[in-house]
């Protein structure tokens, strides 16, 4: 049976502030616990209704569904948590393509990011400070495990941006249009907050401005959803290194 103790401390990392604090996150459902177990990520402890994982069995507690709905933020648990450790950071290698995000706060929208930069063989994401954290739980459910697989590292991004150099791509409703562009193999794609865009700050130190164009005849929708975005732009620069 669970106790106070642990039912706390896992309410506790539903908050940015309980994650600092004990240097823990939360995993939930099969397939991404089952990732997170095959990864370099230390596993602190496993609740589940089910034995149907590969962990030690110091670490895993069988538990009751009604004790698990409890302890999950879903709506519908899906037979296990798993608290895992959060690890220390890697610096960015500066070479290939990185994906820098400027601000994104919603936690789909990075979950969503973390799964493309994974697919497209992005090993590195940069990320500001205001950036939504990426062991949010909404985050790490978004990524289906994807997380164990790219590197998220959070800096002072113009600073980060000025020491860099690399080329700097940023998404503008102005530029050159990303179909018909030059796009190199390697350099840094930055994607801007979901209602400013990119911010004044981090705009001085973009060297290539780059649009995707819009089609149709009204032309109403303001702007792509930043991961949509993020999506057409990594398909473009992967699509000209077939090419070349």
């Amino acid at each position: 049976m669970l106790s106070k103790n642990q039912i706390k401390l896992i309410k506790s990392l539903s908050q940015k502030k309980g994650r600092q604090q004990n240097g823990l996150f939360i995993v939930e459902g099969i397939k991404g616990i089952s990732e997170f177990l095959k990864s370099d990520y230390i596993l602190k402890h496993l609740y589940t209704t089910e034995s149907i994982f590969d962990a030690s069995v110091d670490f895993t507690s069988e538990i009751s569904e009604v004790e698990l709905k409890k302890i999950s933020a879903l709506k519908n648990p899906n037979t296990a948590l798993a608290i895992f450790e959060i690890p220390i950071e890697i610096p960015t290698q500066d070479n290939g393509l990185i994906v820098a995000l400027d601000d994104v706060r919603d936690p789909g929208n990075l979950g969503t990011i973390i799964r493309l930069c994974d697919w497209y063989g992005i090993k590195d994401l940069v990320c500001s400070q205001n950036t939504v954290d990426c062991y949010n739980s909404k985050v790490v459910q978004a990524t289906m495990g994807s997380l164990t697989r790219v590197n998220v590292r959070y800096v002072d991004l113009q600073d980060y941006l000025e020491a860099s150099k690399t080329a700097i791509f940023g998404t503008f409703l102005e530029g050159e249009n990303i179909y018909t562009a030059t796009l190199p193999e390697q350099g840094i794609i930055i994607l801007g907050n979901e209602a400013n865009g990119i911010s004044e700050a981090i705009e001085t130190v973009v060297n290539r401005k780059v649009t995707i164009p819009q089609f149709g005849t009204i032309k109403a929708t303001e702007s792509l959803n930043v991961a949509n975005a993020t999506a057409i732009l990594l398909s473009e620069f992967r699509r000209r290194t077939i090419e070349m």
